[in-house]
């Protein structure tokens, strides 16, 4: 039960960077010792520093109650550090990590062969790396084992498994605690740069063209300083007024389109709509994702479909409930 408990907190942790690691899985790891938790951590973003890397950073300055004087998300640097280290300083410690640890090399070095280097106590898996190439990480590692919340570490990562055969599609919507959308922004501040961080890392905002008619949208990443997102518009007419926001943002693509064969391609596409969206698109959407505000509304506009949903995970964004979801059966 006490695994369990340790490999739970590192799905928690994972799921806050859900998508945000493109192309990359959400990856979540916990580091103890004598039971004693040390660190929790998570795969932040592609081409940076993995859970294990980070987790055992910060139980390294835990431990030596020292702090590391270079940027963690640095795995060139960071694995180095690590390295440099007596052979034993985590010989006592275990390590919680939902997937498989990375057998290969790329924009990072091999987190399998650093954990081999460190010798810890314990190596405890939630899952294998499904993808071919990326796998056998665990055969490097001394007493290691696999196997522990498997589904819950399987859920974590399908939209990783999808995206690498066709369009991973979220659709994401924001509404009142009694089902009302729109009349302006609903959620609050951090739900707001959550969306916008998603907007930074997706392939394709899709929207439809009511939403652009009526809303005349911007859809840009301002709350993170990022680059706007390519955005197609799915609607039978183009008849737009070119001096809407979203067309006036330098270096972005806008695309007009009136078939959705686009979604074979791998990629990760962000749904941004309204009640004509969600129906349209609804035996494409793989997953949803609900900002809840605490909020009640007088407002009639909601979004009158039928979608039978299976939560997958829930947290807090300040004041908001954000909730992970999959339709039934889907």
């Amino acid at each position: 039960m006490r695994d369990e408990f340790y490999m739970q907190l590192a799905l928690d942790k994972a799921w806050e960077y859900q998508g945000l690691t493109y192309p990359n899985p959400a990856v979540g790891a916990v580091v103890t010792l004598n039971g004693k938790i040390l660190a929790v951590a998570a795969h932040q973003k592609a081409g940076t520093s993995h859970a294990e890397v980070l987790a055992l950073l910060s139980a390294y300055e835990t431990l030596s109650n020292t702090s590391i004087d270079f940027e963690p998300q640095n795995a060139q640097k960071a694995h180095s550090f690590l390295l440099a280290l007596p052979k034993d300083f985590f010989s006592q410690c275990t390590i919680y990590v939902t997937l498989e640890p990375c057998s290969h090399e790329g924009q990072t070095p091999s987190c399998a062969s650093l954990l081999q280097s460190l010798t810890l106590s314990r190596v405890v898996i939630g899952i294998r790396d499904p993808v071919e190439g990326h796998d056998g990480g665990m055969q490097m590692l001394e007493n290691a084992s696999i196997g522990l919340l498997e589904e819950a570490c399987q859920s974590l990562i399908e939209p990783f498994l999808i995206w690498q055969k066709r369009a991973f599609v979220l659709f994401k919507l924001a509404q009142t605690t009694n089902g009302r959308i729109g009349g302006g922004y609903l959620s609050c501040k951090a739900s707001l740069t959550h969306v916008h961080q998603l907007r930074e890392v997706c392939d394709t905002l899709l929207i439809g063209g009511n939403t652009v008619r009526e809303d005349r949208p911007t859809l840009d990443c301002r709350f993170v300083e990022g680059k706007a997102p390519s955005v197609k518009i799915y609607t039978k007419e183009d008849n737009f007024d070119r001096d809407i926001p979203l067309f006036g943002i330098e270096e972005r693509n806008v695309e007009i389109v009136n078939r959705l064969d686009f979604l074979d391609d791998p990629s990760f596409v962000l749904v941004e709509g309204g009640e004509g969206m969600l129906e349209a698109l609804q035996e494409k959407i793989d997953w949803m994702l609900i900002y809840q505000v605490p909020k009640l509304s007088t407002n009639n506009l909601t979004y009158n479909t039928t979608m039978n949903l299976h939560f997958l995970h829930q947290n807090k964004k300040d004041i908001d409930l954000m909730i992970w979801s999959k339709q039934i059966g889907h």
